[in-house]
């Protein structure tokens, strides 16, 4: 009985020290690597249409597809309750691995063939950009 006990002992700490150990080689291996974040902010003119600005929408939406140096993208609408956002109203987030990259992307002949789009029916745009901290 008592060794059957050191036996299951021992089972369970070659447990421990195993998963201990997959969790640093994956922590190690995977450790997120910084980004470069460039945060665009629209406040579309009074006459844009819901269409125009579903254009605008979809035309942005297709960038990730068109520049392979956006690694990341998210966009949504403004929903604060605190009515603080100037009228802006449509938020787009792309991440970058590299300053490098993101100098790709600006003069992108997909990105510029995007702003003759938005153009139009843009009446205010915010960028900011920023490195992830930790």
């Amino acid at each position: 009985m008592r060794l059957k006990k050191l036996r299951n002992m021992k089972r369970i700490i070659a447990i421990i020290v195993t998963c201990c150990i997959a969790a640093i080689v994956i922590s190690a291996t995977h450790k997120e690597t910084k980004m470069l974040r460039h945060v665009v902010l629209f406040k579309f003119k009074d006459d844009a249409t819901a269409e125009q600005v579903k254009q605008v929408e979809n035309a942005f939406r297709k960038l990730p597809s068109e520049i392979r140096e956006i690694k990341g993208f998210e966009w949504g609408t403004n929903n604060s309750p605190e009515n603080l956002n100037q009228g802006l109203t449509h938020c787009f987030f792309l991440s970058f691995d590299s300053e490098k990259d993101r100098n790709v992307y600006l003069p992108h002949p997909a990105h510029k063939a995007f702003g003759a789009i938005l153009t139009p029916y843009l009446d205010k745009v915010v960028v900011v950009d920023y490195w992830v901290k930790d």
